[in-house]
Parts: structure tokens; C-alpha cells; sequence
């Protein structure tokens, strides 16, 4: 997979994406990330990205010709022509992990950072494949937004986890939380593993999980049960 990250601001994320899994995954060739910054796409002598709205209000609004010459650019480095443009913006589709897994099919993912009030309309319409929101709450800017949907994507990837099946039985991948978990020591200021982890009885401790990831859900996200009802 290529992931390409068109910000104004690419230092915020620049550390996230050389440490730990994802830095693993891109040593190993997994995946090429690219930061872009998009003030090298603007021209004028002080590379301004944004500028005042038509129609007046507050605030400042994401100029288009910077956004389209570097998703142009983008472009002119895909042999396959196989880019998915992604806008981070509150007004997109919620983020889940349903979508996280069709994103880990795509070959290559292009992510514009928002910022300010927004970007010009046009950049929507023209460049746009899918806006994506990760939760109705505002940001400064769309540099956190992307590193999450990265970071929930990336690890998708076979390959990039140990175990893949730790991916697969995820919470939300399969349409409930996950059950609780326990390493060692086997007491600890007296709270004791579950016997059952301890029997060496697969059955039985596959039967404790699945009705412990039931109950939790049931207590904690009880919306995922009827979610899964529906798709049924």
C-alpha cells in the first residue's frame, strides 16, 4: 500500500508515523507513507494556503490551486492510476472499523488535511473520492485525524502484526467488543487471573471469552449488538 498525506503542516505527524508498528511495516515494505507539504505547492512570495471567503465571515478558507497541484503531483507518480482521495473534515462519514478494513483493500490512499474553516468547495467536487470524519468534534486540523485512519488501516496489512489473527478478532471487527485479557503475574495485589484462563482447556476458555465479550458489550456498547441484528 502508498499512503500520501497532503498537509500544511506535515511535522505534526512526521514522529507518529517512525515509531513503533507503522515504522516496522514501512522497514519491512509493507507500506510507503509520504508526507507532502503543501506550502510547496503555492506560489507568491509568502506560499500562502489560505485566504479570506467569498461572501465574507469568519475565518479562512483552504486555497484550491495548491491542493490540486499536489494531488496532481500525487497522480503523475501512480503507475496505476489507483488513488483514492480522502478529505479529513467533521463533515464526513463517521469513521469505523468496517470501513477501516474496505480502506486496507485499497492499493493506494491520498489524505488532505483540512484546516481553518475548510477548504474551497472545488477541491470536493474535482479531486474528492470520500470525506471522512473520526468523531463529531473539531481539530485544529486534519493531521490526527489522518494519522488515526492510517494507523487503524496500516495494521490491517498482512504482515504488519505478528499474529494477523490478533487484527481479526479485534474489537468492532466482529461486531463486538473483545473479551477481557490477563498476562502475568497470576495474582496481583490480590486480584487473580480467572481459573478457567489457567485450565489448559481450550473449549472451556473459548466459551468463557466469547461470553464475556457478549456481556461487555452488552454493558458498555449494547448498540453494537443491534447494529449486527440489522445487517443480519
Amino acid at each position: 500500500m502508498r499512503v500520501d498525506i497532503i498537509t500544511p503542516f506535515p511535522e505534526l505527524v512526521r514522529g507518529f508515523f517512525n515509531e513503533s508498528i507503522i515504522k516496522r511495516a514501512r522497514d519491512k515494505g509493507l507500506v510507503i507513507i509520504e508526507l507532502w507539504d503543501l506550502r510547496k505547492f503555492a506560489t507568491g512570495k509568502h506560499k500562502k494556503v489560505d485566504d479570506y471567503p467569498y461572501g465574507g465571515g469568519p475565518g479562512m478558507i483552504m486555497k484550491p490551486e495548491p491542493i490540486f497541484r499536489a494531488v496532481e503531483r500525487i497522480r503523475e507518480i501512480d503507475e496505476n492510476d489507483s488513488c483514492r482521495v480522502i478529505l479529513m473534515t467533521p463533515q464526513g462519514e463517521r469513521y469505523t472499523q468496517e470501513k477501516a478494513e474496505r480502506l486496507a483493500e485499497e492499493a493506494h490512499l491520498v489524505f488532505i488535511c483540512g484546516h481553518y474553516r475548510g477548504v474551497d468547495e472545488r477541491v470536493i467536487e474535482a479531486l474528492v473520492d470520500e470525506e471522512i470524519s473520526i468523531g463529531d468534534y473539531i481539530l485544529t486540523g486534519g493531521e490526527l485525524a489522518a494519522a488515526v485512519v492510517v494507523d487503524s488501516v496500516v495494521r490491517l496489512i498482512p504482515g504488519v502484526l505478528g499474529n494477523f489473527d490478533s487484527a481479526e478478532g479485534d474489537s468492532f471487527s466482529c461486531g463486538k467488543l473483545d473479551y477481557p485479557h490477563y498476562t502475568r503475574p497470576e495474582v496481583y495485589r490480590g486480584m487473580k487471573v480467572p481459573d478457567v484462563l489457567l485450565s489448559g482447556n481450550h473449549a472451556e476458555i473459548d466459551r468463557w471469552r466469547e461470553q464475556q465479550a457478549v456481556e461487555r458489550t452488552l454493558k458498555k456498547r449494547s448498540d453494537l449488538i443491534q447494529r449486527s441484528k440489522d445487517k443480519e
